[in-house]
């Protein structure tokens, strides 16, 4: 049974009240399902942590202690000890009602990470050893800049031809954006569009031609599920029975699959970095720098939300030795 992680589970399969609680807040407050997913293994962590009390029977003391264990113990990075803060706060502020003070914890060691990037012939090499959907998805991240959820969640109305951009929605943050649509892929997406279009009409006489909407979606534009251009664009290979509504439908493939293809034509291609299917996205800013666009441009079409994000680039783009020739050259 195909596992579909990116589908909200209904509020009643949560055993726990609290949690649910907590569910239903967040998703009031219009979150993503990611974050919901994040926020919710936090608070469980936390609430493990504490010997199994009930948030609002512990205060700052006790949150100050998980984070200090986090960055002490667990060792973990600068944003994954920012990211348990939030989730812990958010349960105090917007469900509890009782917002934090100032709380006294050892901070994690903040790190410079300079993201990986391939060349332009190594990012050519990886796609050219896809085949199918996958080799244009590997051509849609490098080309547009798409992180691995983005692209394989596109829908069919997302590709605007006649404008030449592709519109990615709900993306991080819960926010939709505007990218380029290269046009080398133009064609590949034409025959793609074609390909889902003659198994959406196979799906409709065999029953099961609705895809996935969010609630709010469905009930909005009930008629949606079943048209064309709500379709993801690149459909998983077999309809699959959706464990928490009882609908069988055609789901879109699983990022697992591509992260997996990615690095096996990472290996094929013997590159030896430390890389996946992000490094694509890395190498399509890096890339864009290189050319000269402006970081405003660049931070647009990342769909960063502050610039500071893009910037580390440029680091990417100095790392080569800044022009200086070596002695031994």
């Amino acid at each position: 049974m195909l596992i579909m992680n990116d589908i909200p589970i209904p509020l009643e399969q949560e055993k726990s009240p609290f949690l649910r609680e907590v569910r239903q807040v967040i998703r009031a407050r219009g979150l993503a399902y990611k974050t919901e997913k994040t926020y919710l293994s936090w608070i469980k962590r936390f609430i493990y942590f504490t010997g199994l009390q009930h948030p609002k029977d512990v205060g700052d003391q006790q949150v100050s202690d998980f984070l200090t264990d986090l960055a002490v113990n667990q060792e973990v990075a600068v944003n994954t000890q920012k990211t348990a803060l939030n989730a812990v706060a958010f349960v105090y502020r917007d469900v509890i009602k009782r917002p934090l003070g100032k709380l006294d914890h050892s901070y994690s060691r903040k790190t410079t990470s300079i993201p990986t990037v391939f060349t332009h012939d190594e990012a050519s090499r990886v796609i050219a050893g896809l085949n199918g959907n996958y080799r244009l998805l590997g051509e849609l991240m490098y080309g547009a800049g798409l992180r691995i959820s983005e692209a394989i969640k596109l829908r069919i109305k997302d590709i605007d031809f006649g404008m030449n951009v592709i519109i990615v929605r709900n993306s991080k943050g819960n926010k939709d954006r505007i990218t380029l649509l290269p046009q080398k892929l133009v064609e590949a997406l034409n025959n793609q569009l074609n390909l889902v279009a003659a198994l959406h009409i196979q799906d409709t006489a065999d029953g099961c031609g609705e895809v996935y909407l969010p609630n709010a979606l469905a009930r909005k534009y009930p008629n949606a599920p079943k048209e064309l251009g709500w379709q993801y664009l690149f459909p998983a290979a077999y309809t699959s029975l959706d464990p928490r509504s009882g609908i069988r439908r055609r789901h879109h493939v699983m990022d697992s699959t591509v992260q997996k293809l990615v690095k096996n034509s990472i290996r094929a291609a013997r590159i030896f970095k430390k890389c996946g299917s992000h490094t694509f996205r890395h190498s399509f800013a890096t890339r864009l720098l290189e050319k000269g666009y402006d970081l405003r441009t660049i931070q647009e079409l990342m769909g960063h939300s502050d610039v500071t994000t893009t910037e580390i680039y440029t680091h990417v783009v100095k790392r080569g030795g800044k022009g200086v020739i070596s002695p031994i050259d």
